[in-house]
């Protein structure tokens, strides 16, 4: 299994709730930061936002 499907099979066990915030959130992953630095800060930032999903994505 690839990594797209890999992905496709965990955002199908994504409750319906979450799936706006898991859009918003892959979304922003198509912007480029400017440096290694930023991209780092953004997801400090993030951290408390998405820990459910970056929990659940690290438990799968």
């Amino acid at each position: 299994m690839n990594t797209k499907e890999q992905i496709i099979q965990e955002i199908e066990q994504v409750p319906e709730p979450l799936l706006a915030e898991l859009l918003e959130f892959v979304r922003s992953l198509k912007v480029k930061p400017t440096s290694e630095g930023k991209a780092f800060k953004a997801y400090l930032e993030s951290e408390e936002k998405w820990s459910e999903v970056y929990r659940r994505l690290a438990d799968s």
